[in-house]
């Protein structure tokens, strides 16, 4: 059974940081491509950032939507089985639930509808 663990949300002020972390079990983690998205009230789930990967693509690449480039950095430890989101300079419009996700693709890595597996989400509060 297949499972993704998010943690590291919190409530921080504007202009600060977290480190997201999602924890991977029952799957070849290594040969999938590893997404994180966010969804505020009221708003659809948006893709924020992926770290592509397959059975053929041993490197991979990093992708991030806009509004967090420069900011956000994605990271994958495939001994650990595991990928991490560090979020610096922080907004009070990146509040969300965030979550991490899991696909056997590598293309349509921003459409949440290309990963075959998510985890619970995890709480980001930024205050103004």
């Amino acid at each position: 059974q297949v499972q993704l663990v998010a943690s590291g949300g919190g409530l921080v002020q504007a202009g600060g940081s977290l480190r997201l972390s999602c924890a991977a079990s029952g799957l070849t983690f290594s040969s999938y491509t590893m997404g994180w998205f966010r969804q505020a009230p009221g708003k659809e789930r948006e893709f924020v950032a992926a770290f592509t990967r397959n059975t053929f693509i041993r490197n991979g690449n990093t992708y991030y939507v806009e509004s967090v480039k420069g900011r956000f950095t994605i990271s994958r430890d495939d001994a650990r089985n595991s990928v991490y989101l560090q979020m610096n300079s922080l907004k009070p419009e990146d509040t969300a639930v965030y979550y991490c996700a899991a696909s056997r693709s590598i293309s349509g890595y921003s459409d949440y509808g290309s990963y075959d597996y998510w985890g619970q989400g995890t709480q980001v509060t930024v205050s103004s």
